[in-house]
C-alpha cells in the first residue's frame, strides 16, 4: 500500500525543455527571532507529458517516482492559464 502523494500549487517559471517545466512553489516561514513571515520559494522540475504548460500558468503538481536525475514531480492539473 502506497502512502499519500504530496501535492503542491505553484507557477510555471520556465518551459524551455521538452516535456519538462520548472515550477516555483512559495511558502510562508516565520522568522525564528523576529517572528515576521518570510516568503520562501522552491523550484521543482516537473514532468509535463503533453507540453501544455506555459510560463505564468498556475498548476497543481504531485510527487511521483524518479523520472530523471532531477524530476520527481508531475503536472496534475492546470488551475489557471497565463494571460
Amino acid at each position: 500500500m502506497r502512502g499519500r502523494t504530496k501535492v503542491r500549487e505553484g507557477v510555471v517559471v520556465s518551459d524551455k525543455m521538452q516535456k519538462t517545466v520548472v515550477v516555483a512553489v512559495e511558502r510562508l516561514v516565520k522568522h525564528p527571532q523576529y517572528k515576521k513571515y518570510i516568503r520562501r520559494r522552491t523550484h521543482y522540475k516537473v514532468h509535463d507529458e503533453t507540453n501544455r504548460c506555459q510560463v505564468g500558468d498556475r498548476v497543481l503538481i504531485a510527487e511521483t517516482r524518479p523520472l530523471s536525475k532531477d524530476k520527481r514531480w508531475r503536472v496534475r492539473t492546470v488551475l489557471e492559464k497565463a494571460v
